[in-house]
């Protein structure tokens, strides 16, 4: 029997204030070119008018994703009071992450008084008897917020269809926690681009939705998703509810917004060699992205269509082919918007100077260690010295690099971080790690798939869900993302890392690193260094000759060799040991570094190349997962 179907989609504390939900966008979208009456709202704005935008984003900005706070504020409306898991999770979990003082405890619990009259509030601000099916979103800490709401929805309104989706439904997990929470009637797997509408078009013509791939019912094991093949297939995300409901609740109406936008699926990176700790793209890791003129086209609509001012491309690697294309046609557009986009290490200068002129004004360039070995460990195809290349072209063209310094590899050394200090050491002018810390064990990477082959024992869930779900730990196992793990040869994640960590934490809290500056003044070079350590806090060097040519072609990894059949070091006759000598002073002043045979000079070219008037505006960027 056909139905008139009526849609709501929900989006929970503790999603971002300011960025509309790309998969909500998306699945409007859909609706939208069905022509079945679909509505998008998002709770987070009732949240922060209860709570504050400033506490809202302390849970979600400052406060370590890790510790699910935003999911323990809810764990009482889900599954009642459990007093000894909630003094458990204020010890063990807040105190582990520093969040454990008594201003701050009392804060975070005062900030749980307001979650029953909030989602009173969702109750009595819609009418949900006028729709027919209520679909959840649900990325890091949403799910129980989300949980909480779908259980009274499901109790003061049966005939709702209750839907789930997201990363924290995706395969296992999904059907594990449709065993668990009856009031969910079914969920979405993976990508939903055809699974949505399928599951729609089907309750509109009264036809059962078991069968379609991608979607979970109670009993039923894990359903692998279709993949969408043409991207281009996809519909510009409808972010009119986002910004309509932004405007109307006057505690959230001023935060500037960014735009959510994606270009690519998959990653072609890990195609070829899946990084150990990475969980990404758990069943959808084939690489596909737009064309070049849908992506162009899409971001020129959407930045007219909203008022802001940048966008975040959330794809997992940038497309390489898009240097020849999409950003020199973003460049050339001329949008006035600013850019964030994930890429991979290894790029070149001109490449580097291309992300500039396109507005791409911050990257997460997965730079990870700057240990070559280390980085054979995970896989990550890029050395020690290609990422420190990285770092110096980005601050010579003012792109902010956003990158994690990560340690506890099986099989690391001593030896990997006594390299990485002597690199910090000399790169202290260069952007920091924006975090550093141990490896996860990730639900979908290489380290969950076969964790004896890396040496990791006793795999369990983190911690932290025993004490937010009244599970068993069969049932955590099935659930649980993140899991933590005991090394086979019994060290410990920092035994090796404890001073890097150190001088890694002191990088980060440097506001006045210094600089290298290298420009070239008639014909010269002049090398301004003001980095710490440095007596009177300044020192002016000047190269000239075949010693200039070498240190400017040592702007890129160079080997001895390739130095030496440059037509400025033959034509003067020198010597290698000569070229070596020079080579090894400018390692001595922390002038250059070197690795594996090459050497990199660390000094940054000044001014840009070529010169550029752009002004970066405040651009926010996607937490990693």
């Amino acid at each position: 029997m056909a139905t008139d179907e009526h849609v709501l989609l929900a989006s929970m504390p503790f999603a971002p204030l300011e960025r509309p939900s790309l998969a909500l966008g998306l699945l409007q979208a859909h609706a939208n070119r069905l022509e079945i009456e679909c509505e998008t709202k998002y709770f987070t704005f009732l949240m922060a008018d209860f709570i504050g935008v400033s506490n809202y984003q302390w849970l979600t900005d400052t406060v370590p994703y890790t510790t699910f706070a935003g999911d323990w504020l809810f764990s009482a409306a889900l599954s009642g009071e459990r007093p000894d898991m909630d003094a458990l999770y204020k010890r063990l979990v807040l105190g582990q992450h520093g969040v454990a003082g008594d201003g701050e405890l009392m804060r975070l619990t005062g900030l749980r008084d307001f979650v029953e009259p909030f989602l009173a509030a969702c109750i009595e601000s819609v009418a949900w008897a006028d729709y027919t099916m209520v679909g959840f979103t649900s990325v890091f800490h949403q799910n129980i917020a989300s949980l909480a709401l779908a259980k009274r929805l499901k109790e003061r309104h049966p005939h709702l269809t209750i839907a789930f989706g997201g990363a924290n439904w995706e395969e296992e997990m999904g059907a594990a926690q449709l065993q668990q929470f009856h009031f969910v009637d079914l969920a979405f797997s993976g990508e939903a681009d055809h699974s949505f509408p399928a599951v729609l078009d089907a309750r509109r013509e009264g036809r059962t939705v078991g069968g379609i791939a991608g979607v979970m019912l109670r009993g039923d094991e894990h359903s692998g998703a279709q993949a969408i093949e043409n991207l281009d297939e996809v519909p510009v995300p409808d972010f009119d509810p986002y910004f309509a409901g932004k405007d109307q609740h006057e505690s959230v109406r001023s935060l500037d917004s960014q735009l959510m936008m994606e270009t690519a699926r998959g990653c072609w990176w890990g195609e070829r060699s899946h990084c150990t700790f990475c969980g990404l793209n758990g069943s959808t890791m084939a690489f596909r992205s737009k064309s070049p003129a849908r992506v162009v086209d899409e971001l020129r609509y959407l930045h007219e269509r909203y008022p802001t001012t940048s966008a975040s491309i959330v794809d997992d690697i940038l497309d390489m082919r898009y240097f020849r294309s999409v950003l020199p046609e973003i460049a050339a557009a001329d949008l006035d918007i600013d850019l964030f986009w994930e890429i991979k290490a290894n790029l070149t200068h001109n490449q580097v100077r291309q992300l500039r002129e396109a507005r791409v004004m911050i990257v997460q360039p997965g730079i990870e260690a700057l240990s070559d070995h280390v980085l054979d460990l995970m896989g990550k195809g890029t050395t020690a010295l290609r990422n420190i290349q990285l770092l110096k072209w980005c601050k010579e063209y003012g792109v902010l690099p956003m990158w994690n310094l990560l340690y506890g590899f099986p099989d690391e050394t001593d030896q990997d971080y006594e390299e990485t200090i002597e690199f910090v050491n000399a790169i202290w002018h260069l952007d920091p790690p924006t975090g550093y810390g141990p490896i996860r064990l990730d639900r979908f990477s290489p380290y969950h798939n076969d964790p004896a082959a890396f040496g990791m024992t006793n795999v369990r869930p983190m911690h932290v869900f025993q004490l937010l779900y009244p599970f068993d730990t069969e049932t955590l196992m099935r659930t649980a993302y993140y899991f933590e793990f005991d090394y086979g040869d019994g060290r410990t994640a920092a035994q090796f890392a404890a001073t890097a960590i150190e001088y890694a934490a002191d990088w980060k809290a440097d506001t006045a690193t210094g600089d290298l500056w290298v420009r070239e003044i008639d014909g010269e070079l002049e090398i301004d260094d003001t980095r710490r350590g440095v007596e009177g806090g300044q020192r002016l060097l000047r190269l000239d000759g075949w010693r200039a040519a070498a240190y400017t072609s040592m702007d890129r990894a160079r080997t001895v060799g390739e130095l030496m059949d440059m037509p400025e070091i033959s034509s003067e006759a020198v010597a290698e040991d000569q070229l070596v000598e020079f080579l090894h002073e400018c390692r001595d002043s922390q002038l250059a570094v070197t690795c594996a045979g090459q050497w990199l000079a660390v000094a940054v070219h000044d001014p840009p190349r070529p010169a550029d008037a752009v002004t970066p505006r405040r651009l926010l960027h996607v937490r990693s997962a």
